[in-house]
């Protein structure tokens, strides 16, 4: 019997830790009034996106790190229809992410899954978690390949899938790997005996010695690996849920998700690589690779492009947008042009 089929059979789901302790700050203004968990990537939340490579009944609980606007992300989940209990671990302060994990020590037992609150990828946890059971050790990483791996955490492999180097963020110079740390972990609970208390990043701190000491297991995964926490990452991983069918409401159009009620749109317009919301009037000539919230409307004869729109938003006629990311509540008058940045434009 397999490690996974033992863990369902014992009914030993395991906990699951989401590292969400950011403003968000790249992803403003849409992240003033909302946090960016609750943010809605098709129909479902960037946080229900970021856990669902766990099958729901090896999820037990879902723990949160979170340090903005965690008032409201409890409240969302005590009334949302999600197959995993949720709990909050508020961070008074930022702790970084060793010092957000290890603010959760206190709730969290055994082995447990641990992500990055910013990732949607293809990782599924059956190869990591078989991985491992077969290897031991305090800690196994989902791996990415990337050509340019000195933004990341690199690694070092041997044979038998031990990691053998961890380097977070390299000079070129440095670069031994294009193997990246993917912000997906399974770890044991030890781990916490070897945390300082305080501020402090898992990636410098804690895995090079865990790695040095032969602790560390690594599992390359393929398909795609996407940090959404940029309007032009969070389009990416739009477009990849819509390609790879990761919704259960809504229907695609024109490569286009439409969430139900169908969304208003003028024969003629043209839709493209967006999510479009409900409640949307669009009476655009194009919007192309754009995510549009609720309540919002656009204008005749505008093009909207590699844009994020608020929710209940109004955007008059003969607008031409390309890269922005809008306000909810915003009011954009006719004739406006714009490439890049923020609207309001003052926040």
């Amino acid at each position: 019997m397999g490690f996974i089929d033992r863990l369902k059979r014992e009914g030993n789901a395991m906990q699951v830790v989401v590292l969400a302790g950011g403003v968000g700050s790249r992803l403003r203004p849409w992240t003033n009034q909302i946090p960016k968990p609750l943010l809605p990537m098709l129909d479902k939340t960037l946080l229900e996106r970021v856990v669902e490579g766990i099958p729901s009944d090896l999820v037990d609980e879902v723990i949160v790190a979170g340090g903005y606007k965690v008032d409201m992300i409890r409240q969302y989940f005590a009334n949302a229809d999600v197959d995993f209990d949720v709990t909050i671990i508020p961070e008074d302060r930022p702790l970084g992410t060793g010092g957000a994990l290890a603010n959760c020590s206190d709730v969290v037992s055994g082995t447990f899954a641990c992500f990055n609150g910013d990732i949607v990828s293809s990782m599924e946890i059956t190869p990591v978690l078989d991985l491992h059971k077969r290897n031991g050790g305090i800690g196994t990483l989902a791996l990415w390949e990337v050509e340019d791996p000195t933004r990341f955490g690199i690694v070092g492999l041997d044979e038998d899938s031990r990691i053998t180097q961890f380097k977070e963020k390299p000079k070129r110079e440095e670069v031994f790997s294009n193997l990246i740390n993917a912000g997906s972990y399974v770890l044991e609970d030890d781990i916490f005996d070897i945390m300082p208390k305080g501020k402090h990043s898992i990636e410098r701190t804690i895995f090079p010695d865990l790695a040095a000491d032969n602790l560390l297991n690594g599992v390359q995964f393929h398909g795609y690996f996407i940090d959404a926490g940029t309007p032009e990452s969070w389009s990416e991983g739009v477009q990849a849920c819509i390609r790879n069918k990761r919704f259960s409401s809504g229907e695609i159009c024109g490569g286009s998700w439409f969430s139900h009620p169908m969304a208003k749109v003028i024969d003629g317009a043209r839709v493209v690589g967006s999510m479009i919301e409900g409640d949307v009037d669009i009476k655009a000539r194009e919007v192309i690779e754009s995510t549009i919230l609720s309540g919002s409307s656009i204008g005749e004869n505008s093009v909207i492009s590699s844009c994020l729109i608020g929710r209940n938003t109004s955007i008059g006629s003969n607008c031409n947008l390309s890269g922005v990311v809008v306000d909810h509540n915003s009011i954009i008058p006719s004739q406006t042009n714009q490439i890049g940045g923020k609207w309001p434009l003052v926040e």
